[in-house]
Order: C-alpha cells, then sequence, then structure tokens
C-alpha cells in the first residue's frame, strides 16, 4: 500500500470510502509523520494527539453506519489565527500568551461537520504580518524545499508558512489559511502547493483574530487543485455572525476540473512586467500562457494602470486597520499581562513585551496615518486609489476577460534571515507585488505551481478571477497543474 501520508484527500477519501483503510490507520500516520519531522521543520506549534485519535475514531463509526461527511476521516493543520475550542489559538505571538478560546472559528466548525480530524495548530507569522514565517514567537518554520546542491535552509514564504511547509512535507492532507495581501498564494508558490485566495465574503471571519478586516480572507492550501476544491467547498459559508460573509450558493467546485478553457479570454496585465524580474519568473508565466492556449484559450493583453500603486496603498490601509484591531490586546482579560506601577504602565509593558517588531511597526504606521492631521493625507488617498484598483480590474472583465494570469511571487524561496531582507522591511513588503491588487480588489486568486526555477525550487503562477467565480479558477489552474505536473521536495527531514 502506498505511504498513508502520501495521498491525497481525493485519493484518501476514496480508500476512507472502500474501507480499504480507517480514519484511524491514516490519522496515526500523519502523526507519526508530525512527531518525526516536527522538530527540524517547526510547521506545527500545538499538536493534538489525543483529539485527532478521538476524532478519527467518530470517524470511522460514520462510515461505518453510512453517515460519512464530505471531509470525513481527513486529517488538516490548522493556522493559529482561526480559534480552536480549548486548544491554543495565539496568532504565535506572545501578547495571547496561554489563550484558549472557548468557541470555535466557523471556517474550522464547518470543517468538523463535514467530518475532517484536527491534528493540531499550524505556525505562522505574528497576526499574520510577515511574508516569511520569521515573524511567529516560535521561531520561523523551514521550507521542506532546498535548492540543488545546497544545505542552506529557506523560508516557506508568510504569513500562512506552517499551513504550506506542512502541506509540502505531507504532515497534514490540507490546511486552512489567511490571505490579507499573499499570505496564502505566496507560502504555496514557494512550497510547490496549491492555495487559493476566495473571492472576499466567500468564507466567514467569523472567530478568526482579525489583521486587516476589509482584506483578511481564509482558504485552503492543498497539494493539488482538486483538493483545494474540495476543501473550499467545505471551509465556504454564509454566516449571521460575520455580516460581510455573502449569501450565494457554494457551487460544487470539484465539478469544475476537467471542463475545457477552449474559448476562455484569458488576460495577461502588462504592468506585473516589473524592472529586475528573474529570467525564471519570465519564463514560466510564457510556459504558463502556452499551456493555456494548447488549451484552447484566448491570450489577449490587457492594462491594470493603478497597479503600481497597489503595494504603497497597500501598507496603509493594513496597517491602520491592524492598529485598530491590534487596540484590544492590553493584558486586562486574557493573554500576556506584565504588571505595572498603574493602567496605563500595565498596558504599556504588556503591549511592549507582547508585540514583535514587526507588528509594532506596522501599528505605528497604522497609528500614524490613521491620526489627526495625516487621516486625509494617507488614509482617504489610499481608499480611494484602492477604488481605482479595483475598477481597472472591473473594466478588464467587463471587455470579456475570464481570467487574468500572471506571476505569484517576485522570486523563488530565499534563504532564512536574507541579509538583503532581514534589516529591509520594504524589500520584504515587494514579496507582495503580485498579490496585493487582489486582496485590494476583494477578488478571488489562486496560485498554483508550474515548474522549477533554474535552482530547482518551485515557482507559482497566479490566476485572478471575477467575484464569486472560483469555478473558473479551479478549472483553468488545473489545465495548468496537467500540463505542468506535480512538485514534490526530496525528503531529507
Amino acid at each position: 500500500m502506498t505511504e498513508l501520508t502520501s495521498l491525497t484527500i481525493a485519493e484518501a477519501r476514496e480508500k476512507l470510502t472502500s474501507k480499504a483503510i480507517t480514519a484511524v490507520e491514516l490519522t496515526d500516520a500523519y502523526l507519526g509523520a508530525i512527531e518525526a519531522a516536527n522538530a527540524t521543520i517547526n510547521a506545527y506549534i500545538t499538536v493534538t494527539p489525543d483529539k485527532a485519535r478521538a476524532m478519527a475514531k467518530t470517524s470511522d463509526e460514520r462510515i461505518a453506519a453510512g453517515k460519512a461527511g464530505a471531509l470525513e476521516g481527513i486529517p488538516l493543520g490548522i493556522k493559529d489565527l482561526f480559534a480552536t475550542e480549548g486548544v491554543h489559538t495565539q496568532a504565535c505571538s506572545h501578547i495571547l500568551d496561554g489563550f484558549q478560546p472557548k468557541y470555535e472559528s466557523t471556517v474550522t466548525q464547518n470543517l468538523w461537520d463535514d467530518g475532517a480530524v484536527m491534528l493540531g495548530k499550524l505556525n505562522m507569522d505574528e497576526f499574520a504580518m510577515g511574508s516569511s514565517n520569521e515573524t511567529s514567537y516560535y521561531g520561523p518554520v523551514i521550507n521542506p524545499w532546498k535548492a540543488e546542491g545546497s544545505n542552506h535552509q529557506l523560508v516557506p514564504g508568510g504569513s500562512s508558512g506552517g499551513s504550506a511547509a506542512a502541506v509540502a512535507a505531507h504532515l497534514c492532507a490540507g490546511a486552512t489559511a489567511t490571505d490579507t495581501g499573499g499570505s496564502i498564494r505566496q507560502p504555496a508558490a514557494f512550497t510547490g502547493t496549491v492555495g487559493i485566495k476566495p473571492t472576499y465574503g466567500r468564507c466567514s471571519r467569523w472567530g478568526t483574530v482579525a489583521f486587516a478586516s476589509s482584506l483578511d480572507q481564509a482558504g485552503p492550501i492543498a497539494r493539488d487543485v482538486r483538493d483545494a476544491a474540495i476543501l473550499l467547498k467545505s471551509m465556504a459559508s454564509v454566516d449571521a455572525k460575520d455580516t460581510t460573509s455573502v449569501d450565494l450558493p457554494i457551487p460544487d467546485y470539484e465539478a469544475a476540473l476537467g471542463q475545457s478553457v477552449k474559448g476562455m479570454k484569458i488576460g495577461i496585465p502588462k504592468e506585473y512586467r516589473v524592472d529586475g524580474m528573474p529570467e525564471d519568473i519570465e519564463k514560466l508565466w510564457q510556459k504558463g500562457i502556452a499551456y493555456l492556449k494548447d488549451a484552447g484559450a484566448e491570450i489577449v493583453d490587457i492594462t491594470l494602470p493603478h497597479t503600481k500603486y497597489a503595494l504603497p496603498a497597500y501598507y496603509i490601509v493594513a496597517p491602520a486597520e491592524a492598529s485598530s484591531n491590534l487596540a484590544r490586546y492590553d493584558g486586562v482579560r486574557y493573554g500576556l499581562r506584565v504588571d505595572g506601577k498603574d493602567i496605563a504602565d500595565m498596558y504599556e509593558k504588556t503591549r511592549a513585551a507582547g508585540f514583535g517588531t514587526e507588528v509594532k511597526r506596522r501599528i505605528m504606521i497604522g497609528t500614524y496615518v490613521l491620526s489627526a492631521g495625516y487621516y486625509d493625507a494617507y488614509y482617504l488617498q489610499a481608499q480611494k486609489v484602492r477604488t481605482l484598483i479595483k475598477r481597472d480590474f472591473e473594466l478588464a472583465f467587463h471587455a470579456g476577460v475570464d481570467a487574468i494570469l500572471t506571476p505569484a511571487t517576485p522570486s523563488s524561496a530565499f534563504g532564512i534571515a536574507d541579509e538583503n531582507l532581514a534589516n529591509d522591511p520594504v524589500a520584504m513588503y515587494l514579496n507582495d507585488i503580485f498579490t496585493v491588487t487582489v486582496n485590494m480588489a476583494g477578488l478571488p486568486g489562486i496560485a498554483v505551481p508550474a515548474g522549477l526555477d533554474s535552482k530547482g525550487l518551485p515557482l507559482g503562477l497566479q490566476l485572478i478571477g471575477k467575484p464569486f467565480e472560483e469555478e473558473t479558477l479551479f478549472r483553468t489552474a488545473h489545465v495548468i497543474e496537467q500540463a505542468a505536473g506535480k512538485f514534490t521536495p526530496a525528503k531529507w527531514w
């Protein structure tokens, strides 16, 4: 029998249904893999073996009774941003020390209702602020990929680095993730996995620790396009507890796979050809264009003129909302408390000790742009730019474009503590250059692995779609995946 942890969700589902394997066997295989690898990769910050085995046992009983859910017995990893009842939920920050919520996030509840099994909580950048998973209080996650002939440790991307690394290293069958400016798509591209950020409002944000409320959106990271489609179907829902969630029917995304893309119009935006873009990225983009052309899609050049303003506008809007959202962490009711001589001193000491450098930086930027005298000059201007970015996409779609193809990242995975990035936050922020526009416009975007660079590291392409047309993205990404093949790291851990 194939090693159980190498089964995709679709394959595991088939074997569980036919009773070729049990959910307990599958869960034990993953718990064994985590035990063997996690000290090296640092993808999990909390493992829940007892809970996982109990959930798996219940799944086996439901399968035996013919009452299996859509994800019955499938072991998943959960990003530490999602509230899990009675289990460590700290957004990988010291300020939430010891916090175990008494409630479950809507997204994870949906997964458990469909029969999924929780393996544990996954590492991430603190409060989802970062592009390398190096801002976590629990230390960096190590990418399971290494460059050919090199032993140098690489980042898995961020903020969902633990989710991407765990999926790539087969430490879970799939994982939940969130995307505020590229935090699903960039790590997916760095690890040879598939990640989709659905349309804003497709998944409930209730019970998910907030970073920037108008940008945050939950989505899955999986080994292939089919698994991502299966997971999103279960994660998505309308929710009375989140007024930004949208009451639209959730399609069977898996049914879209294998449908023809013949006659579809794929837009290629000229603004995504940035100065100094590595040759590997340009080659990959051309390869993606060729794959879709060969499948019968029509390739058209488009213009998204306000793209160049997206990154600066994003780094005003996101920190502004973060500074507002993170004001609630003050040491009074839960989490870390550092005593002071009075309440103001306690607030200051708690926040100084509890937040990491990057989070403090973004809170200060956000507080500054929202302050009297600067609100109009910065925050208001950024919101106007955001409207123009959204309009660029609307015009392209109105002209008949079905989806837009771009690179997912400006490079392959870089080294841990990379000297060029460690002391230069702006250089680190540039990692989001191809992804932030999608969040600013509230659109769906998927990253799909499409090849390897000259160092043998995975690279991803991004497809951007119309609001709530994730089916089109799955269908198109599946064509690229079929042509490019799948990519798995050579095991060294």
